[in-house]
Order: C-alpha cells, then structure tokens, then sequence
C-alpha cells in the first residue's frame, strides 16, 4: 500500500490545514497578546484600505479575526467585513471573540486562498494579515483577491520579513535543529517565509493585474519574556514546532532552553527578559 507523498500539492494543503486546526486553541489563548504585537501591521492595514461606511471587506485567513473587526468598526453604519479562514477550528476563535467584544457587522465564512467561494467582483476590498505565503500557490492566491474584487478595490496584506530578522520565531525553531532535534524548514515549501523577498511579492500583485502597488517593511515590537515564557509561545502559535517538542524527553527539552537561551543572549536586556526582532512587509494595491 503506497504512501502520500509530502510534496503533492494536495497533501500539502491538507497537513497545513490540519496543523492550523490544532493550533486554534492555542491561537485563541494568545489572542490578546498576539493582537497587541501585531498592532502596527494591523494599522497600516487598515489605513491602507481607506474604508468607507457601507462597504463589503473580506478578510482571508482571518486566524483570531481582530484586524477585520477594526475594519468591521469603520464601515458602520452598512457595511459588512467577512471573516474567513480555511480553519473551521480557526473560525470559531474569530466568531467567540466577536461575540466577546460585541461586534455585530461581522459575517463568519469558511474559505480557502487559492479558490475563494465568492463571486467574482463582489468585495470593496481584501485585507490579508500573513496569509498568502501559508498557500501551496501564492500567485493563484493573490489572481484570486484580484478577482473577487471590484473595479478599483483595495487591497491590503502582510507576509514576514527574511527569518534573520524575525528572531521571536525562528530562534526556538533554530534550537531545535542546532541540537540535532529537528530539520530545518524547505526553503521552497510554504511557510512563514515563503514571500519574504519584497520584489517577489511586488511582481507577483503586478502579474495578477494589480496597480500602484507598495511594499513596505515594518519592524515589530515582541513582548519582552523570559526563556520559559518564549518557549510556551512558540509550542501555543506553532504545531510544528510543538509536535517535535512534545516528542522530546525531559533531557532534551531542557537542552532546548539552555539553547534558546544562548541564541537569544544578544537580545537579553538587564532584567534577564528577551525582547526578539520582528520585521513585517506590508503591501497595498488597486485592483
């Protein structure tokens, strides 16, 4: 009986939507302070999109769904954003959290990328915070936002800087392989990476018919924590990372935080705590 391979595209789609669906819960514990360190990328978002009342916005891969409840605030009265993600799991972090913070102009919808389920012109605009560089095929993806837009729509998405500048998420990952634990990620495989060259992304919204497209870094401020704290992080946000770990004897996890520890040594301030870089490219376009 033969086996899947991990590089089909289909097997592919179908690991990365399972990791995401375990990784909800997790999600939603670190959803208040995941907000507050994504806050400036949310912003530029946001301002980005010149949103008006009465206008219709689709979130895609809305994870806990707060950048689209800021947009769901500023089309009032009227105006509807949809929060989306292929993670029904996903979803209904988004959908607690409305219910929490009473937001009531919000529509929940379960929608994958790279085929979105919606007409064709049907959206003002589309906002995207680190979603497209997940997809197995990024440019399908973005043809697809291109599509489902409206004549003269806006769009506005995030991916992440290159890894060497985003040390609050790559440094656990790189203890893990500097010990032998792990292997390190497949540079052509999707990820968190994947689009983190800015010109690649720039031609890419060219090539789906997008204009005065903007590219733009901007750095982030990680929550300052100790080893222990950084290590809770990475295990809640990542299932990658938490599957390898959960599979480690006591031995090795404390090598991994004695590791962590030394690599994060240039970032330790005087208390002891880890402040890690983090480094976002923001992109806005017209369709």
């Amino acid at each position: 009986m033969g086996t899947s391979d991990p590089s089909d595209p289909e097997t592919l789609r179908a690991a990365i939507l399972e990791r995401w669906g375990r990784a909800a819960p997790g999600w939603g514990r670190r959803a208040e302070l995941f907000r507050e360190f994504a806050m400036p990328v949310s912003a530029w978002l946001i301002d980005h999109l010149d949103l008006q009342p009465g206008q219709r916005v689709l979130e895609l891969a809305a994870g806990p769904g707060d950048t689209g409840f800021m947009a769901a605030e500023l089309v009032r009265p009227g105006g509807v954003v949809i929060s989306s993600d292929a993670s029904e799991a996903m979803l209904e972090v988004a959908r607690e959290r409305a219910r929490a913070l009473g937001i009531e102009n919000v529509e929940f919808k379960r929608l994958e990328l790279e085929w979105i389920d919606m007409p064709t012109a049907s959206v003002d605009a589309v906002l995207c915070r680190w979603g497209v560089m997940l997809t197995v095929d990024p440019a399908a993806a973005v043809q697809e936002i291109r599509r489902v837009l409206r004549p003269g729509g806006r769009l506005a998405l995030a991916v992440w800087d290159l890894p060497e500048l985003n040390q609050w998420a790559t440094v656990p990952d790189q203890a893990l392989v500097e010990l032998g634990l792990a292997r390190g990620p497949d540079p052509d495989a999707p990820g968190m990476f994947s689009l983190s060259a800015p010109e690649r992304l720039q031609e890419m919204l060219e090539a789906a018919g997008f204009v005065d497209v903007v590219v733009e870094p901007l750095d982030l401020r990680h929550a300052s924590m100790t080893v222990d704290e950084q290590v809770d992080e990475k295990l809640d946000l990542s299932r990658m990372c938490a599957d390898t770990y959960d599979g480690l004897s006591a031995e090795d996890r404390d090598a991994v935080r004695a590791k962590i520890r030394e690599l994060a040594e240039p970032f330790t301030e005087a208390d002891g705590l880890i402040t890690l870089p983090a480094r976002a490219l923001v992109a806005a376009a017209d369709a």
